[in-house]
């Protein structure tokens, strides 16, 4: 299992419930495309958070790499309700950050593997 971490800053003018809608809306879709194992979505409570923390914090569980690799195909490849799903979201975000993680220790212990 992967961990797709997206920390997620709105527009001024976006609302916070129809964001978690829209998320809601897009990330369903992924997740019956078999795409997503599941998915969370928080929001900062009372405001505390230290250094570049955002509002929002969405977490992606990911069965595999070739699972991310698929969602960004199908969203390159988008239909016109996967892609109005997507742009309802989307267009409500300022910026994101984001990270890819897995469970550690890792019996492979990838990091000692390199190609060169």
């Amino acid at each position: 299992m992967n961990l797709y971490h997206c920390m997620i800053e709105l527009k001024s003018e976006a609302r916070a419930l129809a964001f978690s809608a829209a998320v809601d809306g897009w990330m369903a879709y992924l997740k019956s495309a078999g795409l997503v194992l599941d998915w969370r979505l928080m929001r900062r409570k009372l405001g505390l958070a230290s250094g570049r923390h955002t509002d929002f914090l969405l977490e992606i569980s990911l069965p595999d790499m070739a699972a991310l690799d698929a969602a960004f195909a199908l969203l390159a490849n988008a239909d016109e309700q996967a892609a109005r799903r997507y742009d309802q979201m989307h267009q409500m975000i300022a910026g994101v950050e984001v990270g890819l993680y897995r469970p550690y220790p890792d019996p492979a212990q990838r990091e000692r593997i390199a190609l060169i």
